[in-house]
């Protein structure tokens, strides 16, 4: 997946918006919080985005995966595919949208209704 893909995909998401920071990075947030980043890794794409538990134990080790810098250093599930085989695109899409779902679904119901989600 390109940078490009990763921010039309993240983009047609409902009620997503986007920001760069940190250095050049893609951050796309859904109700204030980050749900995905696209940065830099050795002058390729990173994408970084949040995961189960259990994803975070079966990803943390698989190659081109790793657990994402800084976050997951604090104690946060979050993974970055950084380099080859990493993930399909079908399967890092999938990856991001659990990731989406998982931010929504931890707003308040307030923020839920508010963004009509």
């Amino acid at each position: 997946m390109t940078r490009d893909e990763l921010n039309a995909f993240c983009a047609a998401l409902p009620q997503t918006t986007h920001v760069v920071q940190w250095g050049n990075a893609d951050v796309w947030k859904v109700g204030g919080k980050v749900f995905a980043i696209c940065g830099w890794a050795e002058d390729a794409p990173a994408f970084t985005f949040k995961v189960t538990e259990l994803a975070f134990e079966v990803l943390s080790d698989s190659p081109g995966l790793r657990p994402a810098p800084y976050l997951a250093s604090r104690g946060m599930k979050w993974i970055q595919h950084y380099a080859e085989p990493g993930l399909s695109d079908d399967s890092l899409r999938d990856h991001i949208r659990v990731s989406y779902d998982m931010i929504v679904a931890a707003l308040t119901k307030k923020k839920r209704a508010e963004l009509g989600l």
